[in-house]
């Protein structure tokens, strides 16, 4: 443990924000999962408000700073290509 009271804050300040980072990449993969897997079954009844969630989700994450702005971007483009795909071949 620091010695300087202001260092131990920063220790603790510094946990709290990777648990916060961490929750949140990992509701951004849950839902990736799950939009993956409805895109699969071919859900189209599920596969827009999935779709909608994933997308709002990464968002926030890279403008938290979570994320970088660009990998939402990609994140994002691959899930809309492949819903795009499976729900045209539907």
């Amino acid at each position: 443990m620091p010695n300087i009271k202001s260092v131990a804050k920063d220790v603790v300040r510094s946990r709290q924000r990777r648990e916060r980072n961490n929750a949140a990449k990992s509701r951004i993969k849950t839902f990736v999962k799950k939009t993956q897997a409805a895109i699969t079954a071919a859900d189209a009844a599920t596969v827009p408000a999935l779709l909608s969630q994933t997308c709002s989700t990464v968002d926030k994450a890279a403008k938290r700073g979570i994320i970088h702005p660009n990998a939402a971007a990609r994140r994002k483009s691959r899930l809309m290509k492949r819903a795009a795909a499976a729900l045209k071949t539907a």
